[in-house]
């Protein structure tokens, strides 16, 4: 079958399913994208930069390093650098509210793309049970068929299924990652503020 045949078949709900496939490819290029650019600094590494420089007494050369890393949690910890000279809560605090920022941007999108993953399957199925009543219902009004009839109009209907299950799949397993990778970011952020916090309460 050509394009115009399976869209001809499809109907309407191959149109939704490919507004949402362009929805999600968009969606997943972006975010793998971000994911990319704000994984590129091994947490450890920064941290043994970041803690010569707390214990020194750089801490303009600290958030120079936060800024060049360009990371959520060198983000965090520039947030709680920003503080230094404050009591242990206020910059725990911050911290807490910086994590919280970071997470927000880094989930940004991330459900539509679970969401088109979780229903496209169900639009395709609806497409398919419209294709097949349509079959059924051309075969009543012209009194004529056959298993050769049937077949070639639930055939046609099935198109819609497959078109579901192309949208979904790469979404669901586009999600799944997107739900890891902000797992580790969050971990990250979390133990570069606790270290953070502790570098800065020996300074005092």
């Amino acid at each position: 079958m050509s394009i115009t045949q399976l869209l001809a078949a499809g109907g309407f709900t191959l149109y939704i399913l490919g507004i949402c496939s362009i929805i999600s490819l968009a969606i997943i290029i972006e975010r793998f994208i971000i994911y990319r650019m704000r994984s590129r600094v091994n947490r450890v590494d920064f941290m043994a930069k970041l803690s010569k420089e707390i214990e020194t007494g750089n801490i303009k050369n600290a958030l120079l390093l936060c800024k060049a890393a360009n990371t959520p949690f060198a983000d965090v910890a520039a947030s709680g650098l920003n503080m230094h000279g404050h009591s242990e809560e206020i910059i725990s605090n911050t911290m807490e509210r910086a994590v919280t920022i970071e997470m927000i941007n880094l989930e940004k999108f991330t459900g539509v793309v679970g969401t088109i993953g979780s229903t496209a399957v169900y639009i395709g199925l609806f497409g398919t049970v419209l294709g097949i009543i349509r079959a059924f219902k051309d075969i009543s009004l012209t009194g004529s068929g056959g298993i050769n009839v049937v077949i070639n109009g639930i055939s046609e209907a099935l198109v819609c299924t497959a078109a579901g299950l192309c949208v979904a799949v790469p979404a669901v397993i586009a999600y799944n990652y997107f739900v890891r990778k902000v797992d580790i970011f969050i971990t990250d952020m979390e133990l570069c503020a606790s270290e953070t916090t502790d570098l800065l309460n020996r300074k005092k």
